[in-house]
């Protein structure tokens, strides 16, 4: 049996929704983002407790297909833009969505934007400009090398996508971020 859950957006929260479904004796499950294979079927009290418990994770099991079908195309594209697959950059965004889930891409883009009034490609670049602020936050790598990781056509281009979503340069943002580091450390130090 297969579930749905909202929400999911990192390797955590995979640990997390397998400690759920064990605590609930549904053990052998497979958990990825933004879905669980359940080897059984789950009962009505399994499935209450289940949402309860992944309610107090900040998580949410899915029950509409359509809102099931719109986090299935969200959890693509986090995989789509984080993973570190070089067939990912080699692929069309379009060709790779829809192949993933089974659905004509035509399909799958006007049901995104009815359902969020937005489209995927803003969604895609959300997602990249999160992936941009995590990178230059936490790995030490070029904006060079994060422009290829991403698939930019270019360091220029990730810069001007970068400054129309957030404002900023990513030099700027890089000096906020260390402004904000350098307060925190003074805070601490004074504790």
């Amino acid at each position: 049996m297969r579930i749905h859950i909202k929400f999911m957006v990192s390797p955590r929260c995979i640990v997390m929704v397998e400690a759920a479904l064990g605590a609930l004796g549904l053990s052998g499950s497979v958990v990825v983002l933004g879905q669980a294979e359940i080897p059984t079927r789950i009962t009505l009290d399994q499935h209450c407790e289940l949402k309860a418990s992944l309610a107090a994770l900040g998580l949410e099991l899915m029950d509409d297909e359509r809102a099931t079908l719109i986090e299935r195309i969200e959890a693509v594209i986090v995989e789509m833009v984080d993973g570190d697959d070089d067939t990912v950059r080699e692929t069309k965004n379009s060709a790779y969505i829809s192949s993933r889930l089974n659905y004509n891409y035509t399909y799958l883009a006007n049901t995104f934007a009815i359902a969020t009034g937005s489209t995927i490609e803003r969604f895609i670049i959300y997602r990249k400009i999160q992936r941009i602020k995590e990178l230059l936050r936490y790995d030490k790598l070029t904006l060079t090398q994060i422009s290829y990781k991403l698939n930019y056509s270019s360091v220029a281009h990730l810069c001007k996508q970068f400054k129309k979503a957030t404002g900023l340069t990513t030099s700027g943002f890089m000096r906020i971020v260390s402004l904000v580091f350098v307060a925190l450390e003074s805070i601490w130090i004074a504790n």
